[in-house]
């Protein structure tokens, strides 16, 4: 029984310094505890991310918030849509004015003939994301409300921030 009471007394003692240390200031590592990413798959009718590894569904997000044109395939700058197709998670952004955020490779070669041959600019800086930095962490913007981005809440960017590293194949559907 004396055993038993140290031992729960210096798991107290660990849980109230992690506790009173709190979070920190750097964005969270990427884990290799966590399965990692293969290829991502966003459903933007379904407003679902499906993270594969293997070809097996390692995770799923649902409850996706795009632009405020969410239908359709982005094909101009200021549209407010998500572009459709193949691309790249190429980079991620810790530093971003949001919760993290992950690059998606829009535009490509065809979306930048396209706009051209329109006479008009095929935008970028296409990310997925979490909610705007100074919102308290269990906030969620309303709605659709990025210029063609895709937002999550900051605890599933945070997941998938862990999971899906530099030069996932990311394929974006309708």
């Amino acid at each position: 029984m004396a055993k038993a009471m140290r031992i729960l007394s210096a798991l107290l003692l660990i849980a109230c310094i992690a506790l009173a240390v709190g979070p920190t200031a750097s964005p969270p590592a990427r884990a290799e505890t966590l399965p990692t990413a293969d290829f991502v798959v966003i459903e933007k009718a379904e407003r679902t991310v499906w993270v594969y590894s293997q070809g097996a569904v390692i995770h799923r997000i649902t409850g996706l918030q795009f632009g405020d044109a969410p239908q359709g395939h982005k094909q101009f700058e200021g549209d407010e849509r998500t572009p459709e197709g193949r691309y790249t998670i190429d980079y991620g952004n810790p530093q971003s004015r949001f919760f993290l955020s992950l690059h998606i490779s829009y535009p490509n070669a065809a979306d930048r003939a396209f706009a051209q041959a329109q006479g008009r600019s095929p935008g970028g800086e296409i990310f997925i994301h979490g909610q705007p930095n100074g919102l308290p962490d269990d906030r969620r913007m309303a709605g659709d409300w990025t210029d063609g981005c895709i937002a999550l809440t900051n605890a599933e960017m945070e997941l998938l921030w862990q999971m899906v590293p530099d030069g996932t194949p990311i394929e974006i559907r309708p």
